[in-house]
């Protein structure tokens, strides 16, 4: 892997390896559609709520115990992106190695239908599960992410990424409609869907028996819509054997790291992006259990807030991704962590009886001011984390060559990984200590503010003029 930092980078020959079909290059976009679910349905408006707030003993043990899991998950998924990444460079193909993850987040999410409320003995296994599945999408990611450099032009790059991150915006505003209209109640012990129909399949509402089933729909979710991908996406060809490979692999891992302090550009951004992406990441992860604990929403408040996060997630994306072709990736970048900052600063400073430490008159839970606040909030939390994953994503690839791309998404996993016990470990160690779950987010702005600071020594390929 290399840069040349003394010149303006270039990188003509990316994507231009071998003719892609349209059926390629949507079966390419169709996995951010498959996996999307985990994060819109899991980690960001259901599973996660659910977890703290009817399998957890109480919501603030909850959010502490969430957030040891998703620190732990967060270093094991950091040690080991990048050295399989390597190892995949030195083989070649990628499929084989999605396959297998792939089956391990089917898997690890099928069974969360065990999480039965108030199943405290449970609450160790369910927190494994939901690891499995977490560690089986995020080392999928890997391997997909690396495909991208294969299909179009560099100039292309950042449309490409920008749509596919809106098209799994929309896959998750589509899987967040299924659920809100066919699995969960509208309201607790209504025992009615939002449209007035009991959960399908004979679901058990008291036994909250759609939020669980959030669990098994994510996995078959995945497991139908990545289909294209391995059907029509190019893979790459076979380079050594597997056994050989594992030693070179490593090796060359080894040699990019050691030479780490002499690519700058790379170096910063893979510490900028560390910082940053953890946060947004913390952000995502307690934003459901924020408004499950704080604001006391309901399971369909929470999931209309995740459809208008997911709709202006994917228009931020996809404007992202123009804007990215355009400017290049790194004005997009700076310029959705800003405004993400400015989303935590009104977070912790409203709960129900204040908005911006202005206090309102709470109506109970509804179209109340906080409720309002914290819908704005959501929908600038997906606008700006849109066009930050896609434009990171290009910006990633500006810093690699074409044949150690597995390998720097790897890194790329690493950097966003390395520091992933600290979003949520700040947030467990802060509610833990202040006993108020608004306060426990704080921690999430200084560090978007240390991946702004490593910001200006990151190159990118020339934009469009």
């Amino acid at each position: 892997m290399s840069l040349n930092t003394a010149e303006p980078l270039t990188k003509p020959g990316v994507g231009q390896k071998a003719q892609v079909t349209k059926k390629g290059i949507w079966g390419w976009m169709l996995f951010d559609w498959a996996a999307q679910p985990l994060h819109t349905l899991l980690i960001t408006f259901f599973f996660a709520r659910y977890f703290a707030t009817e399998v957890a003993p109480d919501p603030e043990t909850g959010q502490v115990m969430w957030g040891w899991m998703l620190a732990i998950s967060g270093v094991t998924i950091a040690i080991l992106s990048p050295v399989l990444g390597s190892i995949a460079d030195a083989t070649g193909p990628r499929k084989p190695w999605m396959a297998f993850f792939g089956a391990c987040f089917v898997i690890g999410s099928c069974l969360l239908w065990f999480a039965e409320p108030g199943g405290a003995g449970m609450v160790f296994w369910i927190l494994v599960f939901f690891s499995i599945a977490l560690f089986g999408e995020s080392f999928a990611s890997v391997f997909n992410n690396a495909v991208m450099t294969d299909l179009v032009p560099r100039e292309e790059l950042g449309r490409l990424s920008g749509n596919g991150w809106a098209l799994g915006y929309l896959g998750g505003v589509v899987s967040l409609i299924f659920v809100l209209l066919l699995l969960v109640e509208s309201s607790p012990g209504s025992g009615v869907t939002l449209i007035g129909i009991p959960p399908i399949l004979g679901l058990d509402a008291i036994a909250s028996g759609g939020q669980r089933a959030v669990g098994p729909l994510t996995g078959l979710w995945f497991l139908i819509f990545v289909i294209p991908f391995f059907l029509f996406t190019p893979d790459a060809p076979r380079r050594e054997k597997v056994a050989g490979a594992v030693s070179k692999g490593l090796s060359d891992l080894m040699r990019t790291i050691r030479s780490l302090p002499k690519t700058p550009s790379l170096f910063a951004y893979l510490g900028s992006s560390m910082f940053y992406r953890d946060a947004l990441n913390g952000l995502y992860a307690f934003g459901g259990i924020y408004a499950g604990g704080v604001l006391q929403w309901s399971a369909t408040q929470l999931g209309l807030f995740g459809i208008l996060a997911a709709l202006t997630g994917a228009l931020g994306a996809w404007m992202g991704g123009k804007f990215d072709d355009r400017f290049g990736p790194k004005m997009v970048v700076t310029t959705s962590i800003l405004m993400l900052i400015v989303v935590c600063l009104i977070i912790v400073t409203t709960d129900r009886d204040m908005v911006l430490y202005i206090p309102v008159a709470d109506s109970g839970p509804g179209f109340a001011p906080a409720d309002i606040a914290f819908y704005i909030c959501g929908a600038l939390i997906g606008a700006a984390g849109g066009s930050l994953q896609a434009s990171s994503r290009t910006l990633m690839a500006d810093q690699a060559d074409d044949d150690n791309m597995t390998e720097a998404f790897g890194l790329y996993a690493l950097s966003g990984r390395a520091s992933s016990f600290l979003a949520p470990a700040m947030i467990a160690m802060a509610t833990d200590f202040f006993g108020n779950q608004r306060i426990g987010i704080m921690p999430l702005i200084p560090l978007f503010l240390i991946g702004l600071f490593l910001l200006p020594w990151v190159q990118q390929r020339n934009a469009k003029a």
